[in-house]
């Protein structure tokens, strides 16, 4: 079974940065897709950016220039560098994996960020 563990949420300043990773255990990180999610209070969660096994990516527009996805396989974790960060970037992050051939999902348990001056 596929486990993640979130890490480096925190709070940051309008226009700062901050850096989330996510271990992944119980799977190499190779056969995985994997992705961010975030859900702010009182709304759905939704998709940030993903990280498909061959190395492509893709971010929501609203997202798109400011945030970077990265996976190394090599230490089964997957970064999210986040920058000019804004007050609407507040929520719950989440990774999530999806396995090659049955696609079952794994989520991890989530890690707030909070931007605000």
């Amino acid at each position: 079974q596929v486990q993640l563990v979130e890490s480096g949420g925190g709070l940051v300043q309008p226009g700062g940065s901050l850096g989330l990773s996510c271990a992944v255990s119980g799977s190499s990180l190779s056969l995985l897709a994997v992705a961010w999610h975030r859900q702010a209070p009182g709304k759905q969660r939704e998709f940030v950016a993903l990280s498909g096994r061959s190395g492509t990516s893709a971010y929501a527009n609203s997202v798109k220039g400011r945030f970077t996805i990265s996976r190394d396989n090599a230490k089964n974790t997957i970064y999210l560098q986040m920058n000019s960060l804004r007050a609407e970037d507040t929520a719950v992050y989440y990774c999530k994996a999806v396995q090659e051939g049955t696609l079952a999902e794994s989520w991890g348990q989530g890690t707030q960020v909070t931007v605000s001056s």
